[in-house]
């Protein structure tokens, strides 16, 4: 009898944890070794200007506390060990954002000895956002798609 009463207050607890999730997500942003053309795009998402922030989106410093890793840049071999570290310290559920050419594909650094490959190939990418570098409103408009694809029942 105890688990019936439980069940409706479970699934508002779900429900409330999964708005909080959509309506403030805590990022964290990783080179993985681009030239920093698209870490410069993703700064600029924060200046008045773009203003990422007013859709409830935070930077975070440290990945046991992020939702979204923003992952810029071809995974080199010797970033490839810490960004699967960074990956493994974020707490369930948790989201990857692959920004730029060479982190969509390995870009101009494409077949590189250095280059382990794309960010795909590495950690499973949630959203996909194209370019080099992508202009802050398309950056802005990946992860607001990602969010998105979060409200859609599973």
């Amino acid at each position: 009898m105890e688990t019936k009463l439980a069940s409706p207050w479970v699934k508002v607890i779900e429900g409330l944890k999964a708005w909080a999730r959509i309506n403030s997500p805590w990022v964290i942003h990783y080179n993985s070794g681009s030239c920093n053309g698209c870490d410069i795009e993703i700064l600029a998402t924060l200046t008045p200007r773009y203003d990422l922030e007013r859709l409830g989106i935070k930077i975070q410093g440290s990945p046991r506390h992020a939702d979204v890793l923003i992952c810029t840049g071809p995974v080199t071999r010797q970033s490839r060990e810490r960004l699967l570290r960074i990956y493994e310290q974020m707490p369930e559920p948790k989201f990857v954002v692959a920004v730029g050419s060479c982190g969509l594909s390995g870009g101009v650094f494409h077949g590189s000895y250095n280059i382990v490959g794309s960010i795909d190939e590495v950690l499973p990418v949630s959203a996909y956002v194209p370019g080099c570098p992508p202009r802050p409103e398309a950056i802005i408009h990946g992860v607001v798609a990602l969010l998105e694809s979060l409200k859609q029942p599973a």
